[in-house]
């Protein structure tokens, strides 16, 4: 894994780390009360409605390794794997943009097809 030196690298890594090993509220600590995010499965805009994108999901897992986190100051990119009832080695990517030291918004990439095959509705 990349040294980790950046502001917004660090503060990726601990969010990262935080909601792969399920603890949904220090993940929520890091985030502003006007956190966005952009996922395939929809906009997802303050505290509130991250947490009913990310709670399911992040309950869900079996097993997660960050594979990297990139990133300076201000930016990063969390790059990890999950196992999951759905799929194994379910692997996602997000970009993380970090102001007055929380992240402000979310960019996150993954595929929904394994979830839609195995019957899942994807959360919006």
């Amino acid at each position: 894994m990349t040294a980790i030196n950046g502001t917004a690298q660090k503060i990726a890594n601990e969010f990262v780390c935080a909601w792969l090993a399920g603890d949904v509220e220090k993940a929520l600590s890091f985030l502003a009360d006007d956190i966005a995010c952009e996922a395939p499965n929809g906009r997802f805009e303050g505290l509130d409605r991250y947490r009913q994108f990310l709670e399911p999901f992040a309950s869900s897992i079996i097993s997660s390794t960050v594979i990297d986190v990139l990133g300076d100051d201000t930016h990063a990119a969390t790059v990890y794997t999950t196992d999951v009832p759905f799929a194994k080695d379910f692997r996602g990517i997000d970009y993380i943009t970090v102001s007055d030291g929380k992240i402000s918004r979310i960019i996150s990439v993954f595929d929904l097809s394994p979830m839609i095959q195995a019957g899942g509705k994807p959360q919006h």
